[in-house]
């Protein structure tokens, strides 16, 4: 056995030692070499890592990544104990200590969505960040997301009696406290043991609806069961190329009590994500609902498009009645961003759309989510009337969430943040839940707004963008025409 003072002294780039599951290993080489990066190992270096290696490795992928002499030995439960307890009482909330190594912040010293984002930047591994924030090419979408937001004014009233605010929302006939849900998002486990089950405890504890990804960590029946009774799920679909795949899912989820299918309709191939590319794959991450299995090949290791490599790209609108018959649920396609998209689903009979550009990771230079709204105003405006209308991507405080319902949509989806808010498991939802309301409400009350049903479009000073609304589809001034026509 080896004792814990032995074991501490060994914490230095050219020096370093780490606990796995009681076993000890010289990492020294090794860490420089790691595929999710050096940080990651140093930041445990002289302690326990167990709990950062859990996270995203499989039982016994140390063994196979290390040569046999790099096992050094035990440590004896006692010692495990001491050390646990030693490196316990040296957490604070200062963030980066006198070593140079980042100590998680408190819970509640987090009071926005960007410091959930900056604690996930310093935490996870760094193919687990680049995976999570990473977006198509050169970014020009996923900053315009949050951009387009920040140029919408709100137009407060003034001297309203606003003791009392109503935040809550129907949302495809189910109760949520508030009117926004959390999106769908791949491998929720890289951020959290849990995975996409703390973040269905986490949703329960808040009265909030969880989307759950095709590509989830966790199967089906066990995130449902991670919540509480009854409470209202929805699950996220990308068609398999195996139909029989798809429908066999889409049975299970109406058995298992899935209130909607969200089918994503912007990614019949993946965008190009360049920060998940530059980073190596682990072999092991593998999604238990769809299958999917990261891995590396001559383009890089991009997770998003190596584990999206089922998705049937023959998908058409002829297909939504197949999947409205197949699942007898209702039906929402995410990914709309024009409006002539908007009104062929009402044509095709879906209950609702949600505009979105997968988070800038899909086609760069798409459009905000935010104008497509605009432009469904311009050129499709019976729609609202016919659909549930949500979107999603940059949404990031309480007035953006303002903004987004007095434009008509029923409610928002928040991907990212929740993704980050797992850093700390269950109660990171929670929290992160806790501060966007609050900031709804507040935003409400200086509104002068008492009920999200009150907000209108005449609350908005939209003129910022206004000259990037079209209309209709058609270019303004030109009128060559190709050859083939869509």
């Amino acid at each position: 056995y080896l004792g814990s003072s032995e074991i501490q002294k060994h914490s230095h780039e050219d020096d370093c030692w780490i606990i796995v599951h009681s076993k000890v290993y010289d990492v020294s080489d090794f860490h420089k070499e790691h595929p999710g990066g050096s940080n990651i190992i140093m930041r445990y270096a002289g302690g326990d890592a167990t709990a950062a290696y859990d996270e995203i490795h499989a039982p016994g992928i140390i063994e196979d990544a290390l040569p046999r002499d790099r096992f050094l030995g035990l440590v004896h439960e006692s010692e495990m104990k001491k050390l646990n307890t030693e490196e316990n009482s040296d957490s604070s909330d200062r963030g980066i200590d006198e070593r140079g190594i980042y100590t998680k912040p408190l819970l509640q010293s987090l009071i926005s969505t960007h410091d959930f984002e900056d604690v996930a930047r310093h935490l996870f591994t760094k193919k687990a960040f680049a995976f999570y924030s990473s977006a198509a090419t050169d970014l020009v979408t996923h900053n315009l997301n949050s951009s387009y937001y920040r140029q919408i004014l709100l137009r407060p009233r003034v001297l309203r009696n606003v003791k009392e605010v109503s935040i809550k929302r129907r949302i495809l006939g189910c109760e949520s406290s508030a009117p926004f849900f959390v999106s769908p998002a791949a491998m929720a486990r890289l951020a959290h043991p849990d995975g996409e089950m703390a973040l269905a405890r986490g949703c329960a504890g808040e009265g909030i609806i969880q989307v759950i990804s095709s590509n989830a960590s966790y199967p089906l029946e066990s995130i449902v069961k991670a919540g509480r009774p009854g409470q209202p799920f929805f699950l996220q679909l990308y068609v398999n190329t195996d139909r029989d795949k798809s429908a066999q899912l889409l049975v299970k989820a109406r058995e298992l009590g899935i209130k909607a299918i969200f089918v994503t309709v912007d990614a019949p191939v993946p965008g190009k994500r360049e920060a998940d590319e530059r980073i190596a794959a682990e072999n092991n991450v593998v999604s238990a609902i769809s299958g999917a299995r990261a891995h590396n090949d001559k383009k890089g290791g991009g997770m998003g498009r190596l584990m999206a490599k089922y998705v049937d790209s023959g998908l058409c609108w002829e297909d939504v009645r197949w999947i409205r018959e197949t699942s007898g649920l209702p039906v929402v396609l995410k990914g709309v961003q024009c409006a002539m998209d908007a009104r062929l689903a009402v044509e095709y009979g879906v209950q609702g759309i949600m505009l979105s550009n997968h988070g800038g990771r899909s086609l760069d230079t798409s459009p905000p989510s935010i104008l497509t709204l605009l432009e469904l105003h311009r050129s499709a405006p019976e729609v609202f009337s016919k659909l549930e209308i949500y979107a999603d991507g940059g949404i990031m405080r309480g007035t953006d969430v303002v903004k987004a319902l007095a434009l008509g949509a029923t409610a928002v989806g928040i991907g990212r943040p929740y993704l980050y808010s797992l850093a700390y498991g269950a109660e990171g939802v929670e929290h992160l839940t806790s501060i966007l309301k609050d900031e709804l409400v507040t935003s409400l009350k200086l509104c002068g707004v008492t009920d999200i049903d009150q907000l209108h479009p005449g609350m908005l000073n939209t003129g910022a963008v206004d000259h990037m609304v079209l209309d209709d589809g058609q270019h303004p001034y030109i009128t060559w025409k190709p050859k083939s026509m869509l």
